[in-house]
């Protein structure tokens, strides 16, 4: 990979956009678009001149600024207080990977800023000479191809000296390019299933069941227990919500086995329901408004079912929509009791207005209390190393937690690099909806970043296995790693506290939930 960082000889505002091939995901569909009521619905395409636009499609983007403008204060104050000191720039890894001054955060919000300040300040009468520049077509392009090359993961703004959220003016953008239905149907596609199904595959209630009855199969040939969950039972303590990644792809379904067997020991009065059968949340990709219609399944189904409190599993954009955005979206949640655990009877306070526990939070409890039999030796063929999902991370401030869990259950943990982890994390270069696999290139250039941290620990200590607490990472990351560093697997912790539970009743062990052999 040749990256050249040196910036363009000309001016920034006259280089023109290059839709590269690898680089952006198909537009979304028509009948993606129409399933949810998005704008101007039709079939495009990228690559064509023409993205069959609105005749007024220039007035429907001042007009959607000028209302989140009104609307949300941050986005004026970001518009506002940037002096572009570049701060930003070398820490985020899109820029790293790419080389692509416009994907410096500082440039990236300038591409809407200056939109911003030639339409809604009085200086942005004198043009360039204060940073303004006309809304025309190729901006619209540019726009679109840069904002859906930002994955939001927040690094650039732990950084910024003003506290400028860039993905907050990223989410902003986005939002303008919806009104004339300029999405990705990596992202549109998904969003329609869930609203329509419940998940992002749109798959059906018996589709989902026989699903997880195959992994309950998988489960007894690993343990010799038969494990027997509940389905949209009313009266319910416990609604327990996952990412649908886990139920259908490996690696995800290994954590989900995880889940089971958890719950299943501790004899936890739980449900699945059938028809939230996604705790992930691609609507806030879209739009703020997309996002709280598809958050709001969640609780209109523990309502529906009578439950106490609700359980998440480790699942990254949920976590950061509950963590950052429930109470303005939906809360609070005063329906459901402050989440307690049956076992230890910990009350989790963090948890009394959303009423939903993470499930890191809720075994590191159950462990912290001396709850759980466990044997890490269990784990010893693997060595280990954690990678903070970036909205369980920044979003949602959870660190220990999951490191915790680990540490007790294997007994080979070595951290990435300092500036690498924690609140500094390395995204996996595929979030925010761009996991497709069109833009294969750009998301191993973005993901770069992360899988020399990796890299690093592999050739110093042997790490052969990362961990992480999100569906998307367990889906971006192994390509990601095969490509880069080879010989490195990826699992959620769940998983590694499955491999060392010491269930009631099981038979002997010779294999983890994976089938390789115990050591």
């Amino acid at each position: 990979m040749e990256i050249d960082y040196k910036l363009p000889k000309k001016g920034w505002m006259d280089v023109p956009a290059e839709l590269k091939k690898g680089f952006f995901c198909y537009g979304a569909k028509e009948k993606s678009l129409m399933a949810v009521d998005f704008p101007n619905a039709r079939q495009w395409s990228v690559i064509e001149k023409d993205w069959k636009l609105p005749e007024n499609w220039k007035q429907i983007i001042l007009d959607g600024m000028a209302d989140r403008l009104k609307r949300y204060r941050s986005f004026r104050l970001f518009m506002d207080i940037c002096v572009r000191c570049g701060a930003c720039a070398d820490k985020c890894p899109v820029y790293l990977g790419t080389g692509d001054a416009k994907n410096m955060p500082v440039l990236r919000a300038e591409l809407l800023r200056s939109v911003y300040r030639r339409y809604f300040t009085k200086a942005g009468k004198l043009g360039r000479l204060a940073g303004a520049r006309e809304l025309t077509l190729e901006v619209l392009k540019e726009w679109w191809y840069y904002f859906y090359q930002c994955s939001e993961c927040r690094r650039c703004s732990l950084f910024c000296p003003y506290g400028i959220d860039t993905a907050e003016i990223t989410i902003i953008g986005r939002e303008l390019l919806n009104l004339l239905g300029l999405n990705i149907e990596w992202i549109a596609g998904p969003v329609a299933n869930c609203y329509r199904k419940g998940n992002h595959l749109g798959l059906e209630p018996h589709t989902i069941k026989n699903s997880i009855n195959f992994l309950l199969d998988e489960i007894e040939g690993v343990t010799g227990i038969k494990i027997e969950p509940s389905f949209n039972r009313k009266g319910s303590e416990i609604l327990f919500v996952i990412p649908s990644g886990d139920m259908f792809a490996d690696p995800g379904t290994y954590t989900c086995m995880g889940y089971m067997m958890l719950l299943h020991e501790l004899g936890l009065d739980y449900t699945f329901s059938t028809y939230v059968s996604e705790g992930g949340n691609f609507g806030f990709f879209t739009s703020q408004e997309m996002a709280k219609r598809l958050n709001y399944k969640i609780y209109a189904e523990a309502k529906r079912l009578g439950v106490k409190w609700i359980l998440g599993g480790e699942c990254g954009h949920m976590w950061r929509v509950i963590s950052q955005y429930m109470d303005t979206y939906n809360g609070p949640a005063d329906f459901l009791e402050t989440p307690r655990s049956p076992i230890t009877g910990t009350e989790f306070q963090n948890a009394k207005s959303g009423k939903m526990v993470h499930i890191s939070e809720f075994t590191a409890d159950l462990i912290k209390s001396g709850m759980l039999n466990l044997d890490p030796k269990r784990n010893d063929h693997l060595k280990v190393t954690f990678h903070d999902s970036c909205n369980v991370a920044r979003g949602m401030g959870m660190f220990e937690e999951p490191r915790y869990i680990i540490k007790a259950v294997c007994n080979n943990f070595y951290e990435m690099p300092e500036n690498t982890i924690k609140e500094k994390t390395l995204c996996c270069g595929s979030g925010a909806g761009l996991n497709a696999s069109e833009n294969t290139e750009f998301r191993m250039r973005a993901g770069f970043p992360r899988a020399n941290a990796v890299k690093y620990v592999r050739e110093k200590h042997g790490v052969n296995m990362v961990g992480c607490i999100c569906a998307i990472d367990r889906a971006a990351l192994p390509p990601l790693l095969d490509h880069w560093v080879g010989d490195v697997g990826v699992c959620g912790v769940t998983e590694l506290l499955a491999n060392a539970l010491i269930m009631k009743g099981e038979k002997e062990r010779t294999t983890d939930l994976r089938g390789q052999e115990l050591k």
